[in-house]
């Protein structure tokens, strides 16, 4: 049976400031707790025998990858479709804007200059697929929030993506096998639009 190891990113210094960071271009590093918390978390993984690593194009997610994996000579390998959602306009505002923007659209409603929710889960669910054409045994994926809280909720029978109160700690590990990555991606499938159409195409 195939192993995914998800876990948010470490802590950076946006979560301490509580800013949104949503354009990769920025490179925002993580704190000392955040390196304290990779390590931690490689810790945590020791004895699994990971065969490949998945990040972000966010330093946050590299540098955590980075320090969790520290001298096991596992591949990298960038996941942009795992990107946190882009929020255009509210890219380095404080987090409470974000928040206060979302409780007043629909999911399907782009961000100023962004991107919709129900945009970003269609990308999760192909850089999902991705990963099950793939044949390493375990692999550690290591990408944000958002995506983390979508994914461990689509892979639970009854909940529904994003839509759950389960929060999600920085650099804690969620295991997942192959069907339940197949559930999340047919939970996304059925969410949105485009998503029931690509699934019975």
């Amino acid at each position: 049976m195939r192993l995914f190891v998800f876990a948010r990113h470490a802590e950076s210094a946006a979560n301490t400031e509580h800013l949104l960071s949503s354009d990769p271009a920025r490179p925002i590093r993580l704190t000392p707790c955040g390196r304290r918390q990779a390590q931690r978390l490689g810790e945590q993984i020791a004895n699994l025998e990971i065969e490949r690593a998945v990040c972000t194009r966010f330093l946050r997610t590299q540098q955590t990858v980075e320090i969790a994996l520290l001298g096991r000579g596992v591949p990298v390998a960038v996941e942009a479709s795992l990107d946190e959602v882009r929020a255009g306009a509210f890219d380095g505002a404080p987090i409470q804007a974000y928040w206060a923007w979302r409780q007043q659209h629909a999911r399907s409603e782009r961000f100023p200059l962004g991107e919709s929710l129900d945009d970003a889960v269609r990308r999760y669910a192909d850089a999902l697929r991705r990963l099950l054409q793939r044949t390493e045994a375990i692999t550690l994926i290591v990408s944000h929030e958002l995506a983390v809280r979508c994914i461990a909720d689509a892979a639970t029978p009854g909940r529904v993506p994003d839509r759950s109160e389960f929060g999600i700690p920085n650099a804690v590990p969620y295991l997942f096998d192959e069907h339940g990555l197949r559930r999340a991606v047919d939970s996304f499938a059925d969410l949105t639009p485009v998503g029931r159409a690509h699934k019975t195409a």
